[in-house]
């Protein structure tokens, strides 16, 4: 089993930065994929920011020149720098991990979420 927990939410004024972590723990033999999605009320859960093995890291187009993903694989963590926040990303964020696991299945896993509020 792989469990993800998330950390760094909050509020903070427009204009402002956060950071969020996901930390991913279990029985993990590799991360095909790991990142990012938010979902605001009312509104379908969407990408925010992704890495896979290919390539650079995808973005939302919202988010692009705002927030930066980063990730330290030796601690099988993602982080999301949010600056430049506006009251549009206002959104439970939450922790995205496509894994292979130890007994050789694949899974998607998701985090419970973190509370992001942009006041204006």
């Amino acid at each position: 089993q792989v469990q993800l927990v998330e950390s760094g939410g909050g509020l903070v004024q427009a204009g402002g930065s956060l950071r969020l972590s996901c930390a991913a723990s279990g029985s993990i033999f590799s991360i095909n994929a790991m990142g990012w999605y938010r979902q605001a009320p009312g509104k379908q859960r969407e990408l925010v920011a992704r890495f896979t093995n290919y390539g650079s890291p995808k973005y939302a187009d919202s988010v692009k020149g705002r927030f930066t993903i980063s990730r330290d694989d030796a601690k099988n963590t993602v982080y999301l720098q949010m600056n430049s926040l506006k009251p549009e990303d206002t959104a439970v964020y939450y922790c995205n991990a496509d894994v292979w696991v130890l007994a050789g299945t694949q899974g998607d896993y998701w985090g419970q979420g973190t509370q992001v509020t942009v006041s204006s």
